[in-house]
């Protein structure tokens, strides 16, 4: 079923001709997040007006996690094939992901404001956190030097993902214990809305920019063949 995705004159094919739906659709999501995040939803009877940096803030820290595990599961394919469609995604992935842990810590920081009396706590679950985004930049550093070092990298900083997942539960920290969980929730229904319409945007953002990456990618690749053919055939590939 998958394995025409796997041909490149079908996949730049398909991705060309439904471009405009995932597009559309995105468009359609965002304006959903924007509408209930601001007015669709009552504010907090505690926080406030304040409570509604949760809405990008927790769908923020979600990708941030979710890139990178996706991210790691690219560099590792990178090690075992050298495959150099993961090494491009391995990039885009990296980037994207460190978009998303700056997010979830500048909003988090706007929101513990007002909650905590302070911008910042070497907090363990806060602590994990910007460990992670210490990881995705020097994943990106390293991958100017060698993007097998940066994919090891990636691959060992995977011990930090469970680590951010379960610091509210096995240290004393600041930070309240999660909100949602895959069976329960205290959180009104309303209020995940929001919630749920920016992680899905952000989800299709993402899918939509590392499609364009693949594409960038094949071009290349196409142009790179084109102008070694016309070489070969003694034509200057210039004119």
């Amino acid at each position: 079923m998958f394995v025409p995705l796997l041909d490149p004159n079908f996949f730049m094919s398909k991705t060309r001709s439904y471009a405009q739906i995932p597009i559309g659709f995105r468009w359609f999501l965002t304006a959903m997040a924007i509408y209930f995040s601001i007015w669709g939803v009552p504010s907090d009877y505690q926080q406030g007006e304040n409570y509604r940096i949760i809405y990008v803030h927790v769908p923020a820290a979600w990708m941030s996690i979710l890139v990178y595990i996706a991210v790691a599961i690219s560099s590792l394919l990178l090690l075992l094939t050298k495959h150099p469609l993961f090494s491009r995604s391995s990039r885009t992935g990296t980037e994207i992901g460190a978009f998303f842990t700056l997010l979830t810590l500048v909003t988090g920081g706007f929101w513990g404001k007002p909650m905590w009396g302070t911008f910042w706590v070497w907090d363990a679950r806060l602590t994990s956190v910007f460990i992670l985004f210490l990881i995705y930049l020097g994943a990106l550093c390293f991958q100017k030097l060698s993007v097998e070092l940066a994919s090891i990298l990636i691959c060992v900083g995977l011990i930090n993902i469970p680590i951010i997942k379960f610091s509210v539960n096995w240290w004393n920290t600041l930070h309240q214990l999660g909100s949602i969980s895959q069976f329960d929730t205290s959180i009104h229904m309303i209020m995940l809305l929001p919630i749920w319409f920016n992680f899905a945007n952000f989800l299709f953002l993402t899918c939509i920019l590392l499609v364009l990456e693949t594409r960038l990618l094949i071009l290349s690749f196409l142009e790179s063949s084109l102008t070694e053919e016309m070489e070969a055939r003694g034509w200057d590939a210039k004119t």
